[in-house]
């Protein structure tokens, strides 16, 4: 198992059982106490879990995971959307928001972005689309949340809901039937704001987030133009029919 797999299945324990001593990682994952160990030394200066004595106990704020954790996280899936994004969403807009996911990410990099106006609260994004000039970028000020890189609070929310966008590329954390949702109440307030200000909106999910918990819903399905998933069961599939979906 690869160093950021076995984090992200330390990570999934902790998530089901608020905590786990370093002997019940180790027999889990099949490593040893000191691989364990030095797995809960990064993973706290993430900003995920916090150690205890002989384990680790998952922080109330670690289900917004760090976009670091987050891009390894089923990277065929994020690929596959990223290309069917690429084939079915608008190419003639000037302005778009980008939000903080990873999924998002994947596409933002395989987008000509070149003339266009592209607004962020993804601190990862920044470092990525800074390197293109001919790329009008904007940063909306605010509070600096170090497991999710990105911006959000009042300030943040404030900007944006002065600006206008052609097109929303938005994530989410977990996903129902019935609507998008956002374990983060900060992250729901800024999508929301562009949500409303944005003439196209496009959610892309891939099909692990309908096994996900997720607190504030962002969205119905219903109310996005687009829907675009890596893949969907039958079931699903029969569920969300009449909805805009792209798998």
């Amino acid at each position: 198992m690869l160093n950021d797999e076995r984090k992200n299945e330390i990570l999934t324990i902790l998530r089901k059982t608020g905590s786990a001593t370093v002997s019940e990682l180790a027999k889990k994952l099949f490593v040893s106490e000191a691989t364990v160990r030095r797995d809960l030394i990064e993973l706290q200066d993430m900003g995920l879990l916090r150690r205890s004595h002989g384990g680790a106990v998952l922080l109330e704020a670690a289900d917004e995971i760090s976009i670091l954790v987050r891009m390894t996280e089923n990277a065929e899936g994020k690929q596959q959307i990223a290309k069917k994004a690429l084939e079915h969403i608008p190419t003639d807009f000037k302005t778009v928001f980008l939000d903080n996911s990873s999924t998002v990410l994947a596409v933002a990099q395989q987008m000509n972005l070149a003339e266009k106006t592209v607004v962020t609260n993804s601190l990862q994004a920044v470092s990525v689309l800074s390197r293109t000039r001919s790329i009008n970028l904007i940063v909306p000020g605010g509070t600096v949340s170090p497991r999710g890189h990105s911006i959000t609070g009042s300030w943040a929310n404030t900007l944006i809901s002065e600006l206008r966008f052609d097109l929303m590329l938005t994530s989410c954390t977990a996903l129902d039937t019935e609507g998008a949702y956002e374990s983060s109440l900060d992250q729901r307030e800024i999508k929301r704001t562009v949500f409303r200000r944005s003439a196209f909106r496009v959610l892309l999910a891939d099909q692990s987030k309908f096994e996900q918990p997720g607190s504030y819903l962002l969205e119905p399905l219903a109310a996005f133009d687009m829907l675009i998933f890596d893949e969907l069961s039958k079931v699903r599939k029969e569920a969300l029919a009449g909805l805009p979906l792209i798998v």
